[in-house]
């Protein structure tokens, strides 16, 4: 009896992974071999490490934070540019620190809403739900600027108004913590899925609310450090677009207003070196950055992923020439890698969905790209259920924009029914041009129409 020829493999235009032709596996080789062949390393390693996380790593972390956001800045002034190690804590990934943070500053009766900028990271509900905010997440819609500031202080009132201010915490007092009234979660640059930057003015605008309305804003850095001009060749800049929302908190109007600030940036190595190493850091006060240390589940058994620290840590060792081979990983083969990518998925969308009523929605202000992802509006006949269903059955997965709006029906922005996303990081090259090409056939078929 003859077997059925199996189907081919499906071009996987959804997940937000980086290729592993990407994965900096020489380097890796390297640094673990230098770790596992020095005592003094790997016996530290391989224990319960510090709460906070393996030192040299958060003090490496520290210089190369510096040096991307801060360039001109070698020493420490009295704006306080140059990054301390104290502001760093070591964590298992921007997904596990986002529970962590929730764990350790927030509670039950006294944060009243978990402000979300949409369209959102869709994975991220979960993780609001299990700190018992399900029912209690607030969508905030952006614009070009990025998010609506007006719109996020008229909420914030209405919470504020409808608060008991006499309700006991849930949680006991704990001298490393502060509990605060509100979240703000948001991707400042090339959020996901939109790809929009947020404006300086509103990263400004958004701290003075924070502290207005005593609000911890969880910004997800994530993508900052793998962004190119468009229309251009990648440059071999390491330099950020706009300040951070932790370093605008920083020196805003005098600085924080309290021993813990109101931003913690959110940072994971996992679009840098691969997702499966499970390291990542957070950037805050000093106050913070212990506060968050202080986790039950860190507190018990270190810093997670200890030992796959060290072989990061090794990757950020300073070279001869300053640099560190996370850094020449980046400026060599990432930055050109993606912005090929990009360019490649960006042509083949003008070409194969522009023609069908497929429009891209965000403007490109800083005539720069970066992120994951393009995020695309069908035309007015369809949905992207049907898009997303067909699609599947042609052989191209893609993402349904729907499964970016808030839950329980929390969405200020509507359904995002007829929005896809696709990424342009995961599969080969040549696959992007051909999904997008299959996905036009699909839209056509479907009746897709300017």
């Amino acid at each position: 009896m003859s077997q059925a020829t199996p189907a081919p493999t499906p071009i996987n235009l959804s997940v937000g992974f980086p290729s592993p032709s990407l994965f900096p596996l020489q380097q890796l080789t390297h640094a673990t071999n230098t770790v596992l062949s020095t005592p003094s390393i790997w016996h530290e390693g391989m224990i319960y490490g510090p709460d906070e996380g393996h030192f040299p790593l958060r003090k490496n972390i520290a210089q190369w934070l510096s040096r991307f956001y801060h360039p001109d800045s070698t020493v420490a002034t009295a704006g306080g540019s140059k990054i301390e190690p104290e502001r760093i804590c070591i964590t298992g990934g921007a997904s596990q620190n986002l529970a962590c943070a929730l764990q350790v500053f927030t509670d039950p009766v006294v944060t009243r809403s978990v402000f979300v900028v949409e369209p959102a990271y869709f994975l991220s509900f979960r993780v609001f739900e299990d700190a018992g905010f399900a029912g209690r997440l607030r969508g905030i819609p952006e614009d070009e600027e990025g998010v609506d500031v007006g719109f996020l202080e008229e909420r914030l009132k209405e919470d504020e108004q409808s608060s008991n201010s006499d309700a006991k915490p849930f949680k006991p007092d704990r001298s490393y913590r502060k509990l605060y009234r509100h979240i703000i979660y948001c991707v400042p640059t090339f959020s996901n899925p939109s790809g929009r930057i947020m404006s300086l003015a509103r990263r400004e605008a958004l701290i003075r609310l924070a502290r207005k309305y005593d609000a911890l804003i969880i910004a997800d850095d994530v993508y900052d450090f793998v962004h190119f001009p468009t229309g251009a060749p990648a440059g071999d800049s390491f330099k950020h677009i706009l300040p951070r929302l932790v370093d605008i908190d920083r020196t805003l109007d005098g600085g924080p207003v309290d021993e813990f600030g109101n931003c913690m940036s959110n940072g994971s190595f996992s679009k840098i070196v691969g997702p499966g190493c499970r390291v990542g850091w957070a950037e805050g006060t000093p106050a913070f950055a212990y506060g968050l240390s202080q986790a039950g589940s860190t507190h018990s058994g270190g810093a997670p992923s200890h030992m796959m620290s060290t072989f990061i840590n090794e990757m950020l060792e300073p070279a001869g020439d300053d640099t560190c081979a996370m850094t020449r990983h980046i400026v060599d083969k990432l930055i050109p890698a993606y912005a090929r990518r990009h360019s490649l998925l960006t042509t083949a969308v003008k070409k194969y969905l522009g023609p069908l009523g497929v429009i891209s929605p965000i403007a490109d202000k800083y005539h720069v790209a970066g992120g994951f992802f393009l995020w695309l509006r069908l035309p007015p006949t369809l949905t992207s259920a049907e898009v997303v269903a067909a699609a599947r059955q042609d052989g191209v997965v893609i993402g349904d924009g729907a499964v970016s709006a808030l839950p329980e029906g929390n969405s200020r922005c509507g359904t995002y029914g007829d929005m896809i996303r696709l990424c342009f990081a995961w599969v080969d090259e040549e696959q992007l041009v051909e999904g997008v090409r299959i996905l036009g056939e699909t839209i056509a078929r479907l009746g897709g129409k300017a």
